[in-house]
């Protein structure tokens, strides 16, 4: 019998990785991307080839704006990427305001019209930025959320599991698990300020935290960087 899911795929590393795990439990994947007012696409490129090599039932991308709101440097364009500062302890300006729980209300409005009972979402709290809405306590309370707020929830017919396969990983790990299912890190981009070209820019956190974990793995990123 088959089963679907929603994976949310924003065309980087994490969620290639999510979407290959999902695949191989034999879910039917139904991808969904955002475009919602970053200022680079080239992340929607991306997905856009890993949702036709990955072989997925349907990929959707949602048109969105929490980038009118502004307040974060990966949707105002007055705001820089700064470089990783490994020292600091405060949640980086690279986080979007209530991204995921704008993403994952998408994802269960979807799931509730597919009949589906799983959404997959990348995030992780071990390698990150400090983002609160990666953390286990947001998915869970996400969760319960998510089985009080669907008519399919309250009629019984359908109880909502957010899964977050990558959570408890590390960097190195995630890439480890990616590599075993066959992903193709070669069309994923991580980078927070890539080039014209889809160059990553090796500088941001997300790029280094990403060049450390091919590193753990004895390899090089398949990745192209400004810096080559």
């Amino acid at each position: 019998m088959s089963k679907s899911a929603v994976v949310l795929l924003s065309g980087g590393l994490d969620s290639a990785t999510v979407l290959a795990m999902a695949l191989a439990e034999s879910y039917d994947c139904y991808c969904l991307s955002f475009s919602y007012g970053q200022k680079h696409s080239t992340e929607l490129d991306f997905a856009d080839r890993l949702a036709v090599s990955m072989g997925v039932k349907e990929h959707r991308t949602a048109q969105i704006d929490i980038g009118a709101f502004g307040g974060s440097a990966l949707t105002d364009g007055s705001i820089d990427v700064p470089d990783a500062d490994p020292l600091s302890d405060e949640i980086p300006v690279t986080y979007v305001p209530a991204r995921n729980t704008v993403f994952l209300s998408y994802g269960l409005a979807w799931a509730e019209v597919l009949g589906a009972r799983s959404i997959f979402i990348g995030v992780n709290a071990v390698d990150y930025s400090g983002y609160p809405d990666c953390r286990p306590e947001y998915i869970h309370a996400y969760e319960s959320m998510a089985n009080l707020a669907t008519k399919a929830g309250v009629e019984g017919r359908q109880h909502m599991q957010i899964h977050t396969p990558l959570i408890d990983l590390t960097k190195g790990q995630i890439i480890e698990k990616g590599l075993s299912l066959g992903v193709d890190y070669g069309i994923t981009v991580t980078c927070y300020d890539p080039g014209e070209q889809s160059e990553a820019c090796g500088q941001c956190d997300a790029c280094l935290l990403r060049v450390k974990g091919f590193a753990e793995n004895g390899m090089s990123d398949p990745a192209a960087y400004r810096s080559e």
